[in-house]
């Protein structure tokens, strides 16, 4: 596979050369270059491969949780895997092991593959305002976990999500307002809330987003047999999360 090697070590790999020759020993100039192309394919910190078949298979649920969960532990600490784009581009494109089917907001302030330090072949992404669950969605996630194998489906919404907010107000207008019927059941459900129930309260807003989610998880398995049999046999699992915006951490319900 073709790679963009740093000038810098194109530099060291000509200077090592020169002097091996220098030295009239070609053994000695084999073995420098086949250490340099020894480091530039298999450096450990760039992940330049997707998902396996085998592997998707062998994972269980819990474990694929857990690979979330780890995966944005390192995107709070700003540690996250460096990537060959490239690479992986051309390694995904006879195929794809996804572990995980994950359903978000469409707010552009979660980039859902960042969150969990994953890359190209690892999750599904559906995203819609609200994350809200249709047949679209549901049929999707069907495909993802029935016909592809995901082991997961993980439901997430975020705080001050702005469909929330507006389904709070009970906005009118155009499609959004058949969209925010969907997010109404979450609204009457946190109606206990001791606060200012208000689009401007964040807490309530945080409290009518984490309904939101739970309900959706409950409404996959009352619409979709596949998933619910799946689910009932260990299979897969469906899960709730919560995204903080302040802080990057995602918080399994």
């Amino acid at each position: 596979m073709r790679r963009n090697i740093p000038a810098i070590l194109v530099t060291m790999v000509i200077t090592l050369l020169m002097i091996s020759c220098k030295q009239g020993s070609d053994t000695s100039v084999n073995q420098t270059a086949d250490t340099v192309k020894s480091v530039v394919k298999v450096s450990p910190e760039i992940r330049d491969t997707i998902l396996q078949a085998h592997e998707q298979k062998e994972l269980k649920p819990d474990q694929v949780i857990q690979l979330l969960k780890d995966g944005n532990a390192q995107f709070i600490r700003n540690s996250v895997t460096k990537r060959d784009h490239a690479a992986l581009v051309m390694a995904s494109a006879d195929g794809q092991y996804p572990m995980a089917v994950i359903l978000s907001c469409l707010d552009s302030r979660v980039p859902v593959e960042d969150v969990f330090n994953k890359s190209i072949g690892d999750l599904f992404i559906a995203r819609v305002a609200g994350n809200v669950v249709n047949e679209d969605i549901l049929g999707s996630m069907e495909y993802g976990c029935k016909v592809a194998g995901a082991k997961v489906i993980v439901v997430m919404g975020h705080g001050s999500c702005g469909a929330v907010k507006a389904a709070i107000d009970d906005v009118k207008m155009g499609n959004i307002t058949g969209l925010l019927t969907k997010i109404k059941p979450a609204v009457a459900k946190s109606q206990n809330y001791e606060g200012k129930k208000s689009s401007k309260d964040h807490d309530f807003v945080s409290l009518v987003v984490r309904n939101n989610v739970l309900l959706d998880v409950e409404k996959i398995k009352a619409k979709s047999p596949i998933l619910k049999e799946m689910s009932d046999k260990g299979e897969i699992k469906i899960v709730a999360a919560f995204y903080d915006l302040e802080t990057g951490v995602v918080t399994f319900l």
